[in-house]
């Protein structure tokens, strides 16, 4: 009698390689995209930017008496508060997938995590611009209906461009602190603690040379807005705007880093 002899199956055994993963960017952006420009909250955030645009700029031109201002350093009060509506921005573009069950079908749709981030990054990004653009000429608006003088634009085009970083880089730490918490009400009550009164309470008991590295003050330098505390002792030793670029841009990259590790260790759900 023969031995029977039974085959081995081999089959062939597909893996997913990061340029097959790359490949899938594009569509997650547009995803994001589309996600983005349906959710009523974006609406809402864009007409608050708007509005305290025009209505912080109006009102310190027309009742702000005791000093001569100018339009061109009016129309950048509001930025401090658009930054705060890009964070917010990112931080929903994160929880509110979290909280609402549909993370787990996105992760299967795209197993590749990072190519999640990116895309979250990347139109978190884009919000923040787009934020800071539409909360500065409104900005301008306000201060010209409120009957200020332009003043010397020479310097306008290099303020606008670190403005706009600020928000830019403001999105995309939203994102890095939704994807560690995981909660849309945790995450934008700790923003707003930390950034309006944790922030403010550490500049004025620290160091002046520590206090420069303070995430959000580093962001609010940008501005290019003397603060009407500010010492002797704190303008010696203010940061450049590139340092306070890196510093801001620092924290919000480890803030995307150590919310990337946690979204591969945590379950979907």
């Amino acid at each position: 009698m023969n031995a029977m002899t039974i085959p081995t199956a081999h089959p062939h055994r597909e893996t997913r390689t990061r340029s097959h993963d790359a490949h899938g960017v594009p569509a997650a952006l547009r995803s994001e995209r589309i996600k983005i420009s349906t959710v009523r909250t974006f609406t809402i955030l864009l007409g608050l930017t708007v509005l305290s645009g025009l209505v912080t700029s109006w009102a310190t031109g027309t009742f702000v008496t005791d000093e001569v201002l100018f339009a061109k350093e009016v129309f950048l009060y509001s930025t401090v508060l658009t930054s705060i509506f890009a964070s917010i921005t990112g931080i929903l573009l994160f929880t509110s997938e979290a909280q609402h069950g549909t993370l787990a079908g996105v992760l299967t749709s795209q197993p590749a995590r990072w190519v999640i981030v990116v895309a979250k990054s990347c139109v978190a990004a884009a919000a923040g611009l787009g934020l800071g653009a539409l909360g500065m000429a409104a900005g301008f608006g306000g201060s010209l209906l409120a009957g200020l003088d332009v003043g010397d634009t020479s310097a306008l085009p290099r303020i606008i461009a670190w403005s706009l970083v600020f928000t830019t880089a403001s999105g995309v730490l939203g994102v890095g602190l939704g994807m560690i918490a995981r909660n849309s009400a945790a995450a934008i009550s700790s923003l707003l603690v930390w950034s309006l009164v944790v922030e403010n309470l550490l500049r004025e008991f620290l160091n002046a040379s520590a206090a420069r590295f303070l995430p959000f003050n580093a962001g609010n330098g940008l501005l290019n807005i003397p603060a009407t505390n500010d010492t002797a002792a704190r303008k010696a030793v203010q940061l450049s705007s590139i340092e306070n670029a890196v510093v801001f841009g620092g924290f919000t990259a480890v803030a995307v880093a150590i919310g990337t590790f946690l979204l591969y260790r945590r379950d979907a759900n």
